[in-house]
């Protein structure tokens, strides 16, 4: 399920998610805010222009190869003293890398030049197609030992080579071992032992105003570290732009800038609480960055499987208060009657999809999911992604005035769509 918050390039997009403020064209639609979102691996786009789901679980076996804190490296006990960055900056910096990577593009000539009528005429002042090498840059944190590298899968999407560089100097040919465009996270594995590593933290407890520390290859100036604090979390994908993502991000005043995209956020002890990923354009102190724990649950399913399943209910819904209630009441287009002030109205049921199968109508609201109260689109897609792929998840609904209990399975994204 995904948030929906501008038009798309592709309508089909726009039928096939769920969304947190979906986009009807409607007067009584509330205007979402315009932000151009930058993804902050520099150079080449690798992926779309811009910057959530719990999968299957994995077998046991498989779990053991994945990220866990028992293995990382102690933290850092709190620092009273004023140089606890300093501190910070040397355990952690030697585990953090430079990650370059470059695709070979083919130039596409118009399909007027293989028209035989064409060639007759102009020969060989025809252009030959040609090739040209994109590259960008990124950054990356060391969570085993034994090589593996936690990155955006913007840095390294569509890449033919991977380059890993270390703070030390040394240059390792990285290979991805999977990426999920969903939720941006991507994981590299190099060829080598003995690597330091970062210690990763609890992104769940984090509060706003706690110190933030950033480290990362901002514009190709390595070891780069800023410092701000933690200015909020929970930011939903659709409110600042990036409606095809399924995060709620962590946002800081810590300065990023592009390169810094996959590098860690550290907390005062020095754990990894987020990856740096995005900033708003134009603006200042605005960044943002995936929690570790997403993260290192997405990273956890790539390393034991190479790919991630995330549930999906194929939905457009909106969080209803008295107001939105009254606007689409009033509004004899909306094509919709609600008697309710309150839940989550389904807007949209995508067809064929695990809603559909379950009998979800648009006109429904949601009142409540997997056991728990739902009163915003944000909620119904933290109990979505929280659920198994191929689970029966229940839900109350109120249609027509009448008490509804409806067992949906969600199905996994479906490949296309994401």
């Amino acid at each position: 399920m995904q948030n929906e918050s501008r038009d798309r390039e592709h309508p089909s997009n726009s039928i096939s998610h769920n969304t947190a403020d979906a986009k009807y064209h409607k007067p009584w639609r509330k205007a979402a805010a315009s932000l151009s979102l930058v993804l902050l691996g520099s150079g080449m786009t690798l992926a779309g222009g811009y910057m959530a789901g719990h999968s299957q679980q994995v077998s046991e076996n498989a779990s053991n190869l994945a990220v866990s804190r028992v293995n990382a490296a102690p933290p850092l006990p709190a620092r009273t003293d004023p140089n606890f960055v300093i501190q910070v900056v040397q355990k952690v910096g030697p585990a953090v890398v430079r990650i370059d990577s470059s695709r070979t593009v083919k130039t596409q000539l118009p399909d007027e030049f293989n028209d035989p009528l064409f060639q007759r005429f102009f020969g060989s002042q025809i252009p030959e197609q040609q090739n040209r090498v994109e590259r960008g840059t990124g950054s990356g944190f060391i969570i085993s030992a034994d090589g593996r590298i936690l990155t955006n899968a913007h840095v390294v999407d569509g890449a033919d080579t991977v380059t890993v560089t270390l703070k030390d100097g040394r240059s390792f040919k990285g290979k991805v071992l999977g990426k999920d465009e969903l939720t941006d996270v991507a994981v590299v594995k190099i060829q080598a032992e003995n690597l330091p590593l970062v210690a990763l933290g609890n992104s769940d407890q984090l509060q706003p105003g706690e110190w933030a520390i950033a480290i990362g290859n901002p514009l190709g100036l390595d070891n780069t570290v800023t410092t701000g604090i933690i200015s909020a979390t929970g930011r939903s994908s659709n409110l600042i732009g990036a409606p095809d993502k399924r995060v709620e991000y962590i946002q800081t005043d810590a300065a990023i800038n592009p390169g810094n995209s996959g590098g860690p956020l550290l907390n005062s002890r020095g754990q990894v609480i987020a990856m740096n990923t995005a900033i708003i354009q134009g603006a200042q102190g605005l960044g943002f960055a995936i929690p570790i724990n997403t993260a290192q649950r997405i990273s956890s399913q790539l390393i034991a499987t190479g790919k991630v399943e995330h549930p999906y209910l194929g939905i457009q819904m909106v969080g209803l208060t008295p107001q939105l209630k009254q606007n689409i009441n009033s509004d004899p287009n909306s094509g919709l009657s609600v008697n309710e002030d309150k839940g989550v109205l389904v807007v949209k049921v995508v067809p064929n999809s695990p809603a559909a199968k379950a009998g979800i109508r648009a006109g429904d609201v949601i009142q409540t999911l997997g056991g728990q109260a739902v009163t915003d689109a944000s909620s119904v897609q933290k109990a979505v992604e929280n659920s198994q792929v191929g689970s029966d998840l229940r839900m109350e609904l109120r249609r027509n005035g009448q008490n509804l209990n409806i067992a949906v399975q969600p199905g996994a994204f479906p490949t296309q769509v994401q």
